[in-house]
């Protein structure tokens, strides 16, 4: 399980990203931090999520409340994408009964 969890700290400094801005990101829900032995960690499958964050936060000034309706948007956006795949594929199975 270890190795699927990065050091906040290390990440922080490699990236140029203020640990600040990852508890922010933790207080708003946006991702979830793990913490082992007074170290925190913040698992390997969310880091493209902080990535985007970290790029609408820092390149384009988006603030966290922006992030957030950003991340619902996306999630919402997703779902709907999921749901024209499963309708395209049901029309599939009635054009192909015809």
């Amino acid at each position: 399980m270890q190795n699927d969890l990065i050091i906040i700290s290390e990440y922080c400094t490699k990236s140029h990203i203020e640990p600040s801005f990852i508890s922010l990101l933790e207080d708003d829900g946006l991702i979830e931090i793990t913490e082992i032995e007074d170290k925190r960690y913040i698992p390997v499958t969310q880091l493209s999520d902080l990535e985007r964050y970290a790029r609408l936060y820092y390149d384009l000034s988006i603030n966290i409340a922006g992030l957030d309706a950003i991340h619902h948007l996306l999630k919402r956006m997703e779902h709907l994408q999921h749901e024209v795949r499963i309708l395209q594929n049901e029309l599939r199975f009635y054009r192909d009964i015809e």
